[in-house]
């Protein structure tokens, strides 16, 4: 018999911890709400999502052969807590900016930004 053979089970300091490298379920309801009621006013007509390292980000349409109008952003590591949260222009201008997702989008008067 083998003496030098362990059996480990939840060792989480040799494990490096995953980060979440996406929205989370709760995040992504409350995005695809809203989405949904502007697809119903005509406002917005297709999405995209991209994701890095860095952050996440929920792309709106009006057309999908057009760029993006804006994004909605997460950054998984922000330098500042209100730069969780971000509505960038296509260019990645800040548009508005908060540390909380649903106030943010609740906030933001869409009409104008369209």
């Amino acid at each position: 018999m083998n003496n030098n053979l362990r059996l480990i089970i939840n060792n989480s300091k040799d494990k490096k911890l995953e980060e979440k490298h996406f929205f989370e379920r709760e995040e992504l309801k409350i995005i695809l709400d809203l989405y949904a009621e502007m697809v119903s006013q005509g406002s917005w007509k297709d999405y995209g999502l991209s994701i890095s390292s860095k952050q996440v980000s929920f792309s709106v349409f009006k057309n999908s052969t057009e760029n993006a109008l804006y994004r909605i952003c997460k950054n998984f590591k922000p330098k500042y807590k209100n730069l969780k949260y971000l509505i960038t222009d296509v260019n990645g201008k800040i548009i508005k900016n908060s540390f909380e997702l649903e106030s943010l989008l609740k906030k933001t008067d869409w009409k104008k930004l369209t």
